[in-house]
């Protein structure tokens, strides 16, 4: 019953389908010379309403020719009629009852590929059965891959393909998913079908083909090329066609639950990036050149995305996905390449290079002239702001979607090429990069189904600040107005990260907990080189340490202390190491000295913690606004929105906790970084969170709703002891102490009311010889993991599942890396 079901269904879809496009193609009919296309659809529909069906009846001959060849003979397609026309339930249909037709289709059709890639595609015919077989293709490839049973189907050998080429290398046979990525490879630099052809004369032979050096076919100028190609729609095209394909081919991996220790490497991308790919270095080349040359603003023009159909973006994005696909590698697990393409154990011990590498990374991190990182910075912080773009005249300029790639593109290119990482922090140009991400995370905040977005830009700040540079970087005013809806200031690039840090914690909605340790990392992080924040930022600084240290909120959950004592650190550092310049910081911790205070007198008996959480029910929520000024926001912005209910979103696995994340580090006296080991099962005096590996449990207990009611936890006296006595309050307790009868003396004497007059007192005082010691700088930098590269892998192939959507390629069938939810 189920075959003649799902044939009369597939029959009666086609139907709907045709009877859709009659409209439209009526007035086609009525062109005369383009009634050729409607032709063409017609025997499109035939040939799927007649040909697919019969793979289901009975087992046909690969000797056949006759039959396999209607699948990719002359008739135009293009790969939305493929996926209009073959339903997933149809390749399912013939994959479990005609299992020998499927792997001859897949076969010949791999077969095709390499006939194409080995002639040279001189004929159209040839171009045109080369397309139609990768459409077929990255249709089916996703209907094998769901099925654990077929999964190892590409990887056997096929009689005949032997590595040689002989006839007689049937034992060292190419599996058939080695022949499939070679010929896509090889057609990727085909003359007249991908690239340009440098010969005169039309007719290139075979052996021309073979010979062909690639690397003078690289598709874009930029990184080690440059000579830019006259731009081609045809090439542009046929690129993007190939490029899904191989996307299709590396999507295997989505149909694996994710792995904890993530060492499962990719087969597909482990090929295609290995020495048996002879185009490797200029498709990698050409992939990174195409992405970061891409201008979507062309010439300016206002509406010129509405003038004329670019057809580089579709390239763009598809070259984007593969790229980051091609460098998943998980430099925990094995060997990772150095900024000199070395391979080592770790960043100091020199070791011999584990077997055969990806040489996408290590391409990646060998770039090295300077010339290369400026083309590669100025590339991707151009494409990031573009979303950030403002005209006066609305939806004027092309706004790009692909921003989420990027940014995946450049942590990849900061984690495995220091070199880049060191480049990008030497000059301002960092702020390039700096207030897209601030833009991003601030738009996204109150959309659920962003929370991956959240993440990366935080991930990337998080590596960002863990170089001194960094922080410096962040003194520089800022005067480029991007329309965000926070309150307006005039400042540094630190008080637009402080800003948007506390609008995020305040407005942002739950899933974004978790990352509430991370966010003021980064600002610990930065704080002792910041010079001099504004008002507006101090007083976002004081209201978070007010929300944070309300006595429910600390008892609440077993980790909301280290928020404290974060933020307390956070002010430390610039008390003893940026106190001139910051009087706007040490004014507002004057006026909410009252915190401190309660801070030092938290009560720690069992009637007292006890209250404490029963007033939270009658409180208001402690992340509210209430008590922090907002001021107007800025001209031009719009209120961060929550998803459209509805809308498609990806799961993502759990992020390990802010001490698996970082490694803390001392700054020397001569600025140099000394690795700290951790101590082993207790907090440390400063004020970081304890070294054991914070469990999800304790994620979900910080929402303050969920505390003690569960059952699960509750706090104790000793507990509160435990951590309360190593709050580090000593160097503000003593600013307080010498500073607050002075402020009170002048104003007393003065009869001074304005703030102004305050401050400039404040702006000429010292602490010198009155605080005590200063604390050596602590640096928690950033430390690859498993459990971030897996939370990547799982990220970027969420990202691209969702973003291909026309054809939607895995939209209908089993992955198990994640779930799709809806908001």
């Amino acid at each position: 019953m189920g075959s003649a079901d799902s044939k009369l269904n597939f029959r009666k879809a086609v139907i709907q389908l045709t009877t859709k496009t009659q409209v439209h193609l009526g007035a086609v009919l009525a062109d005369g010379p383009r009634s050729g296309l409607c032709r063409q659809w017609g025997a499109l529909t035939v040939l799927f309403e007649e040909a697919v069906p019969l793979l289901l009846c009975f087992p046909v001959e690969a000797t056949d020719d006759a039959f396999w060849d209607q699948f990719w003979a002359d008739t135009a397609t293009s790969v939305q009629d493929v996926f209009a026309l073959v339903p997933a339930a149809e390749i399912r249909a013939v994959r479990e009852e005609s299992p020998s037709n499927l792997a001859t289709l897949c076969y010949k059709a791999v077969e095709k590929l390499v006939q194409g890639a080995e002639s040279g595609c001189h004929s159209e015919k040839e171009k045109q059965i080369v397309l139609n077989c990768s459409r077929l293709l990255t249709r089916v490839l996703p209907c094998i891959f769901e099925d654990p049973d077929w999964r190892g189907f590409f990887w056997s050998t096929v009689p005949g393909a032997g590595r040689g080429g002989g006839e007689d290398d049937d034992e060292n046979a190419r599996p058939l998913a080695e022949s499939l990525l070679l010929a896509i490879a090889d057609l990727l630099f085909c003359p007249d079908f991908t690239v340009q052809s440098h010969r005169r004369s039309t007719v290139d032979s075979a052996e021309d083909i073979h010979s062909l050096d690639s690397c003078e076919y690289i598709w874009e100028a930029g990184v080690g090329f440059a000579h830019s190609p006259q731009p081609s729609y045809i090439h542009d095209m046929n690129r993007m066609e190939l490029l899904k394909l191989l996307l299709t081919c590396f999507s295997e991996a989505m149909y694996l639950p994710p792995a904890a220790d993530c060492g499962n490497t990719n087969p597909w991308v482990q090929f295609f990036c290995s020495t048996e790919n002879r185009h490797a270095l200029p498709l990698f080349t050409s992939l990174l050149n195409t992405v970061c040359a891409y201008d979507p603003v062309g010439y300016g023009i206002p509406y010129n995305h509405l003038l004329f159909s670019d057809y580089r973006e579709p390239l763009v994005e598809e070259a984007a996905q593969v790229l980051i696909v091609t460098l998943d590698h998980d430099s925990t697990t094995s060997a990772s390449p150095t900024v000199d393409g070395t391979t080592t154990g770790t960043a100091m011990d020199d070791a011999d290079p584990p077997g055969p590498e990806n040489l996408f990374v290590n391409y990646l991190s060998r770039i090295h002239r300077e010339e290369d990182f400026q083309f590669i910075l100025k590339g991707i912080a151009r494409l990031l702001s573009n979303p950030l773009l403002q005209t006066y005249l609305p939806n004027s300029t092309k706004k790009i979607q692909f921003h989420q790639e990027l940014l995946v593109l450049f942590w990849k290119l900061c984690d495995f090429n220091k070199k880049f990482l060191f480049f990008v922090l030497k000059s301002s140009d960092v702020l390039d990069i700096l207030v897209p991400i601030l833009y991003f995370l601030n738009d996204a905040r109150a959309d659920q189904s962003r929370v991956g977005l959240m993440h990366i830009g935080v991930f990337i700040l998080l590596l960002l600040s863990g170089e001194r540079n960094f922080g410096v970087r962040l003194n520089k005013p800022y005067s480029v107005r991007v329309p965000m809806d926070i309150p307006v200031f005039t400042g540094t690039h630190a008080d637009l990260l402080i800003v948007v840090f506390h609008k995020i914690i305040t407005s942002g909605h739950q899933r974004l907990q978790p990352l509430f340790d991370c966010l003021l990392t980064i600002v610990v992080n930065v704080s002792p080189y910041l010079k001099s924040l504004s008002m507006v930022a101090a007083n976002k600084l004081l209201h978070l340490l007010e929300a944070f240290s309300t006595t429910w909120f600390l008892f609440s959950a077993a980790q909301n202390h280290h928020l404290v004592f974060f933020l307390l650190e956070v002010f430390n550092n610039i008390i003893q190491y940026q106190f001139d310049g910051n009087s706007n910081l040490v004014y507002a911790i004057i006026r909410k000295r009252s915190v401190f205070h309660q801070l030092a007198n938290l009560p720690t008996d069992p009637p007292a913690i006890h209250k404490a959480l029963q007033r939270r029910r009658r409180a208001p929520e402690p992340l509210s606004r209430t008590g922090s000024q907002e001021g107007a926001s800025m001209e031009g912005s719009r209120p961060a929105v929550p998803a459209e209910p509805g809308t498609l979103k990806t799961s993502l696995v759990a992020t390990p906790g802010i001490d698996k994340l970082t490694e803390k580090s001392q700054v020397s006296e001569d600025g140099t970084l000394r690795s700290l080991e951790p101590a082993p099962q207790q907090s440390s005096a400063e004020g970081s969170p304890a070294t054991e590996e914070p469990s999800q449990a304790w994620r979900e207990q910080r929402r303050p709703s969920s505390a003690s009611a569960s059952g699960q936890w509750s706090p104790t006296s000793e507990w509160v002891l435990s951590w309360k006595s190593k709050l580090p309050l000593q160097t503000i307790m003593r600013l307080l102490q010498v500073l607050v009868p002075q402020v009170e003396k002048i104003c007393i004497d003065k009869g001074l009311t304005d703030e102004s007059e305050i401050l400039r007192f404040l702006q000429h005082g010292t602490l010198v010889g009155l605080l005590p010691v200063p604390h050596p700088i602590l640096i928690r930098k950033y430390q690859a993991n498993s459990g971030t590269a897996m939370w990547f892998r799982t990220y970027m192939w969420g990202v691209i599942y969702l973003r291909n959507v026309d054809p939607p390629v895995w939209y209908d069938t089993d992955v198990k890396l994640f779930e799709i939810q809806r908001v």
